[in-house]
């Protein structure tokens, strides 16, 4: 199940800027990343003429803007989604999902908190809080980070998160050279592999597996 973490922090404390700094470094390392912004007073994605919004206009109750290279959904809904409902029916092929808000949800939570815009913070440990990132000092039983820690913020989720439990189970070579995967490749890759060859007559109990793809001739 893809992990969730909130960004969570008062009016004005950063939320976005510090998701602009956390994402960068997540994505240097590898990882997909899926992010869900939460606005309680509604917003509108398409602008008022354009072909989606005049499809939307005429009643559709599902709208779907497709190119090459991005596809979008505009879609009516009855109540606000919680983000275990949102991770369940729209987010999939990601290492983890990252919101920004959400503060009453039961999912880990970072905090940001800047000392000369607030002067309490949010959350506790009881709203499962795991870290603070801020310009000040905090004893709370989690680890805090500085406002530019981006790399010491990704170690730690990386660690408590992302890096599987058990050891590597899949490496890829390409003309002898190790290629790096990713958690959700690599899954993926093992999934798929062990799903075809225990489908093979007497391979059903396999355990280890290797694969080998030499070059065609030409």
């Amino acid at each position: 199940m893809i992990p969730i973490i909130s960004i969570v922090g008062k009016s004005d404390s950063g939320k976005t800027t510090l998701l602009e700094k956390f994402l960068p470094e997540l994505v240097r390392r590898g990882y997909r990343i899926a992010t869900v912004k939460h606005d309680v007073h509604g917003f509108e994605v398409d602008r008022e003429g354009k072909d989606s919004w005049r499809h939307k206009q005429s009643g559709a109750h599902t709208v779907v803007i497709s190119s090459p290279h991005k596809v979008a959904v505009i879609r009516d809904v009855e109540k606000d989604m919680t983000l275990d409902e949102i991770r369940e029916r729209f987010i999939q092929d990601v290492d983890l999902l990252l919101s920004e808000g959400y503060k009453r949800e039961v999912h880990p939570k970072i905090e940001i908190f800047r000392k000369e815009k607030h002067t309490e913070l949010l959350c506790t440990k009881e709203d499962k809080l795991i870290a603070i990132v801020s310009n000040q000092a905090f004893d709370r039983g989690v680890p805090v980070f500085d406002l530019d820690d981006m790399k010491g913020l990704a170690d730690f989720v990386e660690k408590k998160y992302l890096q599987p439990k058990e050891k590597k189970t899949v490496s890829l070579f390409v003309d002898g050279k190790a290629i790096p995967l990713n958690p959700f490749v690599r899954g993926f890759i093992a999934k798929s592999i062990r799903g075809m060859v225990n489908s093979l007559k007497g391979c059903n109990m396999a355990g280890s597996i290797q694969v080998r793809i030499d070059p065609e001739d030409k």
